[in-house]
């Protein structure tokens, strides 16, 4: 679950970024879904009063969070990267270790994302 202050503005990033759908859509609360799959789970900050969501005031939120996602269409991803706008942090590279393709890219509310494709 990745924690946002825009839901709907997060799932139009991750819907054009990283290619998912939705799957239930609305201001407090969505699902990125993969086909029939559930992928990710969005949810607002100040929404059903749960505590364990973490602190919207303290700016380290994210800080050693990488959310990784395989893509099947990597040069698609990128070019729906650059399209989108969004800061590109590093990539598009290939990384010696898992000999895949990686672009990592500034995400909605600070988050790093990376997609990762053959």
């Amino acid at each position: 679950m990745v924690v946002v202050h825009d839901v709907p503005a997060a799932s139009t990033w991750f819907q054009q970024v990283v290619g998912l759908t939705s799957g239930h859509g609305g201001d407090e609360y969505e699902m990125l879904m993969d086909g029939d799959v559930l992928v990710a789970q969005l949810h607002h900050w100040d929404e059903h009063d749960h505590p364990h969501l973490g602190d919207p005031d303290d700016p380290s939120r994210g800080n050693g969070v990488v959310l990784w996602f395989a893509v099947d269409d990597f040069d698609d991803a990128v070019g729906r990267v650059e399209a989108s706008g969004s800061d590109v942090l590093d990539g598009p590279h290939v990384n010696p270790n898992s000999h895949q393709r990686e672009v990592w890219v500034r995400g909605p509310d600070g988050y790093t994302v990376v997609l990762a494709g053959s």
